[in-house]
């Protein structure tokens, strides 16, 4: 997604100008903004990253002499396609989260929570909660719901610091979100269809993981992974708090000369069914009869069958929030016109995931992956390996900042140096989101959506993002190391 990507519905105004006296106060949020310029002039969109690895990753396999060239070739064609269902689910997730964050009643559970801090370092606080929360749920909701949460926030406190409010609407993403329903590495893992038949078979380990396929009850229900969720959300939150201005001090959305505009509740509605098709589109009835019966599914499926956590996969979540898009929207032509306006956020997805299918296809097929794994159990012990794991995925996601498409590339490599270090699978899972996530703190390719909305840059929220990435990385460090040693393998 980039900024160009948000609906123009959603009426965001353009990015307000700045003079060149108006650098973000303090030498960390100098550095931040100094990070963010060099980011935005010298490095290209995550596609070309895409095209730069699939270049490398073709040479590397052909000058190993493990294939021909056109071996290599034909299996990079023949892979190209394998992710197919996971684009479309990855993109229904987005689309599905905006639904939800967009529908009326929840605009109304938006205006509510934006009324209850007092102070504006309390309303910083109170978003940035709110955003690592609704993260959990579902990213795609949570990118929206908050920068929603932020601009109502804003309208009620003229004094709140308009660039620390609108940072914390993005921390979901920049801590729990992979962590949580929508973590795309959990859900491939616990979702059969989501991966190649070559990597479950390195994920099986010889029948050691059946089927190759880790359910989320051994990813993010982990009692450690749920441990280290509320840990992240306690520390931002009261960072966030610590690191806002106070209202003396603070420059709020009018001092940065952006309009904030009415709140969506004043919208005035639209017109009303005038033909007996529209009619058709305008029933409540319809949208009741699809929630019975997705209701009824999804029931049997966890009663009945009893799946419990192994029943919860990629299709049902979609299913889920797809079910709860109709509950609120109400009648099929405004959820219609919500999946309209979301739909042109997935272009990237769906650009970018058959060239990671590609570069997969190659790095399995070839036994590449086999040599970075025996590169990575060379410098790492059974204690050291998740850390190594969470650096190295935070340091690749600046350069493939997409959850999904980098754990098809890093799967392969880092199941199998988990078997052959004896380290629990399912809380490598763990702590390949835990790193992935914070890359997002200083890489601002997921908070281009919501920056035309705030009528922001990039560099005027990574100040306090960057503050956070600096906190949390050493706590994460510390997590994934003590809580991955009270695990066992597999």
């Amino acid at each position: 997604m980039s900024g160009a990507d948000l609906p123009s519905s959603l009426g965001a105004p353009p990015p307000a100008e700045r003079g060149p006296d108006e650098a973000p106060p303090g030498p960390l949020a100098r550095l931040a903004a100094r990070f963010t310029g060099l980011a935005e002039r010298y490095l290209p969109d995550a596609f070309v990253f895409a095209l730069v690895a699939t270049a490398l990753v073709v040479g590397a396999a052909t000058l190993t002499g493990s294939a021909t060239p056109l071996q290599v070739l034909q299996m990079w064609g023949d892979g190209f396609w394998d992710l197919l269902p996971f684009t479309l689910q990855m993109s229904l997730v987005i689309i599905t989260g905006y639904v939800l964050a967009t529908s009326r009643p929840m605009v109304r559970v938006i205006a509510a929570l934006a009324g209850v801090p007092r102070g504006p370092r309390a309303a910083v606080a109170w978003v940035a909660l709110f955003a690592m929360a609704s993260s959990w749920f579902n990213w795609g909701f949570s990118l929206i719901f908050s920068a929603m949460l932020a601009k109502e926030t804003a309208r009620r406190h003229a004094r709140v610091d308009y660039r620390a409010v609108c940072a914390a609407a993005f921390l979901g993403l920049g801590s729990v979100w992979a962590q949580g329903l929508s973590g795309s590495a959990a859900l491939q893992m616990a979702t059969a269809s989501a991966m190649s038949k070559e990597v479950r078979e390195i994920v099986a380990g010889g029948g050691v993981i059946p089927g190759g396929v880790i359910p989320l009850g051994r990813t993010i229900f982990l009692w450690q992974s749920l441990v280290s969720v509320v840990v992240e959300i306690a520390i931002v939150t009261a960072v966030m708090y610590a690191a806002t201005p106070t209202a003396e001090r603070a420059r709020s959305a009018a001092d940065l000369g952006v309009d904030l505009g009415p709140s969506p509740l004043d919208a005035p509605p639209g017109p009303g069914p005038r033909t007996p098709g529209e009619r058709l589109e305008h029933s409540r009835l319809l949208s009741l009869v699809f929630v019975a019966m997705s209701g009824a599914y999804l029931g049997w499926t966890f009663l009945v069958a009893k799946k419990g956590l192994a029943g919860v996969t990629l299709n049902v979540i979609i299913l889920t929030f797809l079910s709860l898009g109709f509950l609120l929207h109400g009648t099929p032509a405004r959820l219609m016109r919500a999946f309209k306006e979301a739909t042109p956020g997935v272009w990237g997805v769906i650009l970018q995931f058959p060239f990671y299918a590609g570069i997969a296809a190659v790095l399995t097929k070839t036994h590449l992956s086999a040599a970075i794994a025996r590169f990575f159990v060379g410098v790492s012990t059974a204690k050291t390996f998740p850390a190594v794991i969470a650096v190295y995925s935070a340091v690749l996601g600046v350069f493939v900042p997409s959850g999904g498409s980098k754990w098809v590339i890093e799967a392969p490599y880092v199941m199998q140096a988990a078997h052959d270090l004896r380290v629990n699978l399912g809380w490598m899972v763990a702590v390949y989101d835990l790193g992935e996530a914070l890359a997002n703190l200083v890489q601002p390719f997921w908070m281009l959506p919501v920056l035309g909305l705030f009528g922001l840059r990039a560099r005027d929220v990574m100040g306090y993002t960057f503050l956070v990435f600096l906190v949390l990385t050493p706590v994460v460090l510390v997590l994934v190391t003590a809580l991955g040693a009270t695990l066992a393998y597999p």
